[in-house]
C-alpha cells in the first residue's frame, strides 16, 4: 500500500494517547499529506450530523477510529453512564457512516477491560463473550465491545473491512496523567513524582497490590497498526500486548525506584482491586509474526523522563 497516492488516512482521537504515538508512524510511512489527524475539536462524533460532515469533508478511504471517552477506575465508578452512553455513540454512528460512504478499511482498538471478568489468564480472544467485564468499567467495556458485533454485522450487511484490536494496558507518553482519570502507570508516577518534590513521607495506594496486570508501551501498539491497515483483513480481534504479567506492588516499587521516591508506601485495602489476574494471550498476534517488544523497565524510563520534562514546563499538552 505504501506510495499508493489514492489512499486518504483519517484518525479520529488523533491527539489523544495513542494517537499521539501513531500520528507519526502513519505519516512517516504514508506521507504526512496522506493522513489527517482529528480530535473533538474538529467534530463532535456522538452527533449524527457532525459524523455526517466529518465523512462528506474529510472523505476517508481508510479510518483509524480511536475517539473514544475513556478514563481510570475512578472516573468510571462515578460516571459509569456517561462512558456507555458516549462511548455507544461513538462506535453506532461511526460503523454506520463508513459503511454508508464506502470507506475500504477501518481499524478500531478496542481495551480489554471488555474481557468477562471471570475470563482466566492469559486471556484469549476467544474467551470475549464468556461472561460480564469487570463491575467497576462494565459501561464502558460494553460500548466498546459492540465494536465486534459492528464489525461482524457491517462486513456480512455491507462489506466493510474492518478491523478489531485489542491493545492491553497501554502505558507511555502522552497518557493521561489527572489522578481521578488515570490509569494504574501515569496515576503512580504522577503520585510518586509529586510526593518526592513536595517531601511527602508517605504514600497510600489504592488496593492490596496483588492484581496481576499485563502491561504494553503504546509505541509498540502503534508501530503495528500499518500492518493491519496493509495485510489483515479479518473482522476475528487479535490482542496486542506484552503477554506477561506483574502484581501491582512490583510495579509500584520499580515506578518508585525510578521516580526516586524514598518515602513509604501503604496499601488500603478497603479500595478495590479489580480483577486479580488479567495477562493476555498473544498467540494470535505472534502468529501474524507480530511483537509488542519494549520491556517495562525501560517504557517506564521513557514515560517517567517525558512526565518529569513536561511536568515542570506544562508543554507538550501534558495531561494533569
Amino acid at each position: 500500500m505504501k506510495g499508493k497516492v489514492e489512499e486518504r488516512i483519517v484518525v479520529t482521537g488523533s491527539t489523544g494517547f495513542l494517537g499521539r504515538h501513531l500520528m507519526p508512524v502513519l505519516c512517516s510511512r504514508y506521507g504526512k499529506d496522506r493522513v489527517l489527524g482529528l480530535s473533538s475539536q474538529d467534530y463532535d462524533l456522538t452527533d449524527p450530523r457532525e459524523v455526517e460532515r466529518m465523512f462528506r469533508e474529510t472523505k476517508p478511504t481508510i479510518l483509524v477510529h480511536l475517539a473514544a471517552y475513556s478514563g481510570g477506575i475512578m472516573a468510571n465508578c462515578r460516571y459509569p453512564a456517561d462512558f456507555f452512553y458516549r462511548n455507544l455513540l461513538l462506535t453506532a454512528l461511526v460503523f454506520e457512516a463508513a459503511a454508508r460512504c464506502g470507506v475500504r478499511k477501518m481499524i478500531y482498538p478496542m481495551g480489554g477491560c471488555s474481557y468477562p471478568a471471570s475470563a482466566t489468564s492469559p486471556i484469549g480472544e476467544d474467551q470475549m463473550w464468556g461472561g460480564y467485564p469487570q463491575k467497576e468499567s462494565a459501561g464502558y467495556a460494553w460500548a466498546k465491545k459492540m465494536g465486534l458485533v459492528a464489525s461482524h454485522c457491517y462486513r456480512q450487511q455491507h462489506g466493510l473491512n474492518s478491523v478489531v484490536l485489542i491493545p492491553g494496558n497501554m502505558y507511555g507518553e502522552y497518557d493521561n496523567f489527572r489522578l481521578e482519570e488515570a490509569h494504574v502507570i501515569p496515576a503512580l508516577i504522577r503520585r510518586f513524582h509529586e510526593a518526592r518534590i513536595r517531601g511527602v513521607n508517605r504514600v497510600v495506594l489504592w488496593g492490596t497490590g496483588d492484581p496481576v496486570r499485563d502491561f504494553v508501551y503504546a509505541g509498540d501498539v502503534a508501530a503495528l497498526f500499518p500492518f493491519f491497515i496493509e495485510r489483515y483483513a479479518s473482522s476475528e480481534p487479535v490482542n496486542l500486548s506484552s503477554g506477561t504479567g506483574i502484581s501491582i506492588r512490583e510495579l509500584a516499587m520499580m515506578i518508585k525506584e525510578l521516580t526516586g521516591y524514598q518515602g513509604e508506601v501503604e496499601w488500603d485495602s478497603t479500595k478495590p482491586d479489580g480483577q486479580k489476574v488479567k495477562i493476555f494471550d498473544v498467540t494470535r498476534m505472534k502468529g501474524l509474526g507480530l511483537s509488542c517488544p519494549t520491556p517495562l523497565r525501560e517504557g517506564l524510563k521513557k514515560t517517567i523522563a517525558w512526565f518529569e520534562k513536561n511536568y515542570e514546563s506544562r508543554t507538550d499538552g501534558i495531561r494533569l
